[in-house]
């Protein structure tokens, strides 16, 4: 029991004996402490605050070291103490000159700093020039005019809020919904003459994309109206912290989908350019340039709401830093993909839909990616190669062809006379003359041999058109056009068999194809075939 009581004797007069906080310069953290502690309730003390303001007069630092509390209890700013330095001789590096300064919000209140003069710490020569200023714009004149007219009742507090200050605030929001509504309207018609003023364009989609870019800029608008009034209702501190809070939070998510939506508009232009275009490569590159937009964006964004929960920025490139480094050696794999679809873009070995040979793939390119491209084989299946690969590939294409060339022979009976050989082989020339689609120009058709069983008539061209579909349509049409040909002539085409000649067998005789040899039916034969296929390429 006498432990005990010596114990609580021992503690009261320590207690007792403790000196009261006494007014500390010796470092930024000791002077802003100093000066905070000295203006509250408990411990309120102007004089002791005001020693934290250097060069001016007693009343005058009096006034300079309220306003300045004053301004950072109006605008939410709670002072973190272990934020701020407590180094007696901390330099700002971040300076373009390095000085012993320290700003006690870089973000929100940049003119709020204290720096060192001799051996003590006091609020910098640029804050007490802006004081003035900042205190006029966080409380302008009007307010106390409107406090001097409002009856006792509206003093009366409820829940340490004045009624006064609930009526100011629902009014408030009022205003701000009426200022978005006509901000609104006001937004989309600038925007849509700008956009005029520039393009022609008249998609629907950038006029609906415009009305939701819209909608984010008047909310902006209205949030700024709240941000700027909100320190003249004389919130509590603590009330004032939360509601900035929640203030900043919606002005960065609101500056998100404005950059999201702006980023929409001038991709679709962008779209819209290359649509105009004849390589079909670039239409590729809209969906990629709004996929790393969109991240780009969202993660600044990100970054902005971490560092309003208080997370230090230093923190977050440190942990970015390290985080990056261990995520680009676990995804190697996806960096080569992602430089291998930056150099087919720069280098463009390809476009969408021409026909290319990558190794063992042949195919059509139907889309090239982020981190792979799409091939369909003749088949319709698809192979999916990533682009780091691809990039390193000897690449055949096709489709960069200046005409894609048609080889092939036709062969004809070994009995079929002279005179029709040379009508066959004139009237092919000028059905390829005809055709629209060939080099008329460029071309060979030939009697270059005897097969086994044919007569072997070498038909050689070029169509000028790239696309493999086109391709096909013309050689139907020079195909039918052909075997029209040989029909007016009157000759055949071979194909392999074996023929028994029997000239001396008793009652037999050898078995002969009879051959019309007459020059003007041949002329007139040819004539017609060519003159339908003419009429037929126009329908």
């Amino acid at each position: 029991m006498k432990k005990l009581l010596f114990l609580l004797l021992f503690v009261s007069c320590y207690a007792f004996c403790q000196k009261a906080p006494i007014v500390d310069l010796s470092s930024p953290r000791a002077t802003v402490y100093t000066h905070v502690y000295f203006l509250q309730n408990n411990s309120y003390q102007p004089k002791n605050a005001a020693k934290t303001i250097y060069g001016l007069d007693e009343k005058k630092s009096i006034q300079a070291a309220i306003k300045i509390k004053r301004i950072l209890d109006g605008k939410g700013l709670k002072v973190d103490f272990n934020l701020i330095s407590d180094n007696a001789n901390y330099k700002d590096s971040t300076a373009f000159l390095t000085q012993h300064k320290f700003v006690l919000f870089p973000e929100r209140m940049p003119l709020v700093s204290v720096e060192k003069k001799g051996d003590f710490w006091y609020y910098s020569t640029e804050t007490l020039e802006n004081i003035d200023f900042i205190y006029a714009e966080t409380f302008p004149w009007y307010i106390e005019k409107i406090q001097e007219i409002i009856p006792g009742v509206g003093h009366k507090e409820i829940l340490s809020v004045e009624i006064w200050q609930y009526f100011a605030f629902i009014i408030l929001i009022l205003l701000s919904i009426i200022l978005f509504v006509i901000v609104k309207r006001l937004a989309f018609f600038f925007l849509r003459k700008i956009l005029n003023k520039y393009t022609k364009n008249k998609n629907s989609d950038i006029n609906i994309t415009l009305k939701k870019l819209a909608h984010p800029i008047s909310l902006l608008i209205s949030i700024s109206l709240i941000d700027k009034v909100l320190p003249s209702l004389q919130f509590g501190l603590e009330i004032n912290k939360w509601l900035f809070l929640a203030v900043n939070i919606a002005s960065t998510i609101f500056w998100i989908y404005v950059f999201l939506k702006l980023a929409q508009v001038l991709l679709s232009l962008f779209h819209d350019y290359t649509q105009k275009t004849e390589a079909k490569l670039d239409d590729q590159l809209t969906p990629i340039l709004r996929n790393f937009a969109s991240v780009i964006i969202v993660v600044f964004g990100s970054f902005k709401l971490l560092v309003l929960f208080g997370v230090d920025a230093t923190t977050i490139l440190a942990s970015a830093s390290i985080g990056g480094l261990a995520v680009a050696f676990a995804s190697q794999d996806t960096v080569k993909n992602l430089i291998g679809t930056v150099m087919i873009f720069i280098d463009k070995p390809f476009h969408i839909g021409d026909w290319i040979s990558a190794g063992e793939v042949i195919g059509t390119v139907e889309e090239v990616g982020f981190r792979s491209t799409r091939i369909r084989s003749a088949d319709t299946s698809i192979f999916q190669i990533p682009n780091s690969k691809l990039s390193e590939l000897v690449i055949n294409n096709s489709g960069l062809r200046l005409y894609r060339r048609y080889n092939t022979q036709l062969g004809l009976r070994y009995d079929t006379p002279p005179e029709l050989i040379e009508a066959f082989v004139k009237g092919v020339r000028e059905i390829i003359v005809a055709h629209p689609d060939t080099k008329s120009d460029s071309y060979n058709v030939e009697f270059t041999g005897f097969g086994d069983s044919a007569l072997l008539i070498l038909m050689n061209m070029y169509l000028q058109d790239l696309a493999w579909s086109s391709e096909q349509k013309s050689r139907h049409q020079i195909h039918i056009a052909i075997v029209k040909l040989a029909k007016e002539l009157g000759v055949d085409f071979a194909f392999p068999s074996t023929t028994v000649m029997i000239e001396q067998f008793p009652e037999k005789k050898s078995l002969e194809f009879n051959y019309n040899n007459d020059k003007k039916r041949i002329d007139d034969a040819i004539n017609k075939v060519v003159s339908d296929f003419k009429q037929n390429l126009k329908e």
